[in-house]
């Protein structure tokens, strides 16, 4: 599991964009719009897929 910050998600809309995204990869994963984070569960490289589509849909991510 890897925790991640997202200090751009602001509202539900940008839950549900992210939610979006991260689904479109198949990744397992949960989004605390509260603690302006998601959790990535799985590798190293499930954890880049998710970075890299959050950053495509304009959220900067910061490792926790």
């Amino acid at each position: 599991m890897t925790l991640l910050k997202v200090p751009d998600m602001h509202c539900g809309k940008c839950v549900e964009r992210i939610s979006k995204a991260l689904q479109g990869e198949g990744l397992d994963f949960t989004v605390t719009l509260e603690e302006h984070s998601v959790e990535i569960r799985g590798d190293q490289a499930a954890v880049e897929k998710a970075i890299a589509a959050m950053d495509d849909c304009g959220f900067s991510v910061e490792p926790i």
